[in-house]
């Protein structure tokens, strides 16, 4: 005897519906990603939550007011700065009198453009700079990357321009 197999009934429509979804592909399920079929010039930039505004974790960190600094810490001067009456170029060149006046201070370079003054003074070198400030100038000391100058050079200098621009 021979037997031949014979699915039952109820398993034709079900390999009729398997057929048809096998071969229709999965466009019923997918996504349209339309934005990968443009170029990447023109995709838009897609920038994680954390990283679209800049950190403000320190913006609003508070210098210590503690009595004693670390040893460790730099000396920061106390005043960098004064403002004095009179015009920018006529205060800029009392200064340089001044600074030329004042044993041990070089002046290493000056800029009349900038109101600057490159000088080595107690083994320091920082800029003396003279700003047109409202009716007046404002005289003061920075170091090369514009910022107060620490140790007592810059603010022994500062003291002595300004006693001698007072008068």
């Amino acid at each position: 005897m021979h037997r031949t197999f014979r699915a039952p009934k109820a398993a034709a429509p079900l390999v009729a519906v398997l057929l048809v979804a096998g071969l229709s592909g999965c466009h019923w399920f997918g996504k349209k990603a339309e934005l990968y079929t443009q170029s990447a010039e023109s995709r838009p930039l897609e920038v994680p939550p954390d990283l679209d505004r800049p950190s403000v974790d320190k913006a609003i960190a508070l210098p210590s007011t503690g009595a004693s600094a670390p040893a460790s810490a730099p000396v920061a001067v106390a005043a960098t700065g004064f403002s004095v009456a009179g015009e920018r170029d006529a205060v800029f060149a009392k200064v340089g009198e001044v600074l030329a006046a004042t044993a041990g201070v070089r002046i290493a370079n000056k800029a009349d453009i900038l109101g600057t003054y490159d000088v080595d003074y107690m083994d320091a070198k920082f800029l003396i700079r003279v700003t047109k400030a409202g009716d007046g100038a404002y005289v003061s000391a920075v170091d090369p990357r514009g910022l107060p100058p620490t140790g007592e050079a810059a603010g022994t200098l500062i003291g002595a321009l300004k006693a001698a621009l007072a008068k």
